[in-house]
């Protein structure tokens, strides 16, 4: 079958880890993606020797958008037979909290629709979830964008894929998460309503309302970054000022979801020379709401239209 992996060259892990992680190194965007790549897998392969037969980067490292300060690092791990929690766990508290987060996926599910899986092992910040939920976005970027550390390429796989199917889980996920996020960010006493002071925020709901905005006009995929250029086209020029802002942080790398990030980001707007676009941070704020409601409602028509 067309995607089956080659069991006998995986089994040699020591000879595997070497030319896989130098193979990653040759396409990966920073040498920080390298080095965690590189750890990872060392570890996993003195864990559980011939466990992880593939390894796959998708979000910002395959999107061409790493920023080093400010991005994730986010992997798909394919293993033929569902992994022991136990020794995953053990591996990523290894690995410490580097950003290094995914999911463990077989080989017979990267051939199925997510939505039949139920969920799978995923790891965040150094922490295993052994009941993560799952998404067509994984399946989509792997398919068309992922960058290969260990195994086969994307495209000599059979991975699911279904533009409707990608197309619906995004209208829905408007509302199920970006909308709910929008209306606990409009109550100032609030864990978001405060983060919406900060650059972290600014760059998350700017930029992620603009991505979804983007696949359901495009049926593509496309990075924070390449989602705000593609907002700046699109959008009205009421709006390009807090994409401009949206797009300042992100290129600055220093918006993170952190109480010390917020504060320092307050000099953005108060210090000499200013650096934000908004005179204050209470203005950038009530444009970001505006513009993620707003997103948020196109996007919905560009779905119900197609």
């Amino acid at each position: 079958m067309r995607g089956s992996p080659d069991h006998s060259r995986i089994g040699d892990c020591d000879e595997a880890a070497a030319a896989t992680v130098a193979g990653c190194a040759a396409m990966t965007p920073h040498p920080k993606v390298d080095a965690i790549v590189d750890t990872y897998l060392s570890l996993a392969d003195a864990e559980a020797p011939g466990l992880v037969e593939a390894l796959y980067l998708e979000g910002s490292a395959a999107l061409g958008d790493y920023r080093p300060t400010a991005s994730d690092v986010d992997f798909v791990a394919v293993t033929t037979e569902p992994p022991p929690v136990e020794v995953i766990e053990r591996i990523h508290a290894r690995l410490g909290v580097h950003p290094f987060d995914g999911v463990y996926l077989t080989w017979d599910d990267l051939r199925r629709d997510p939505a039949s899986l139920g969920q799978r092992p995923q790891a965040h910040a150094g922490r295993l979830n052994r009941r993560g939920d799952l998404n067509p976005v994984t399946w989509h970027t792997l398919a068309r964008h992922g960058v290969t550390c260990r195994g086969p390429k994307p495209k000599d796989l059979d991975i699911w894929n279904d533009p409707e199917a990608l197309a619906a889980w995004m209208d829905a996920n408007l509302d199920h998460y970006w909308r709910r996020l929008v209306t606990r960010a409009a109550r100032v006493v609030s864990p978001w309503g405060l983060a919406c002071f900060g650059g972290y925020a600014t760059v998350w709901l700017v930029t992620g309302v603009s991505r979804l905005h983007y696949t359901l006009a495009t049926g593509e995929l496309t990075s924070k970054t390449g989602a705000a250029l593609h907002a700046l086209r699109t959008f009205p020029s009421r709006w390009h000022r807090v994409l401009n802002e949206a797009l300042r942080l992100r290129e600055e790398d220093t918006a993170l979801p952190t109480a010390s990030s917020h504060l320092s980001g307050l000099a953005d707007h108060f210090g000499a020379p200013r650096r934000s676009l908004y005179a204050s941070p209470f203005e950038r704020r009530q444009d970001v709401l505006a513009f993620a409601t707003h997103a948020i409602t196109t996007a919905h028509t560009l779905y119900t239209t197609r």
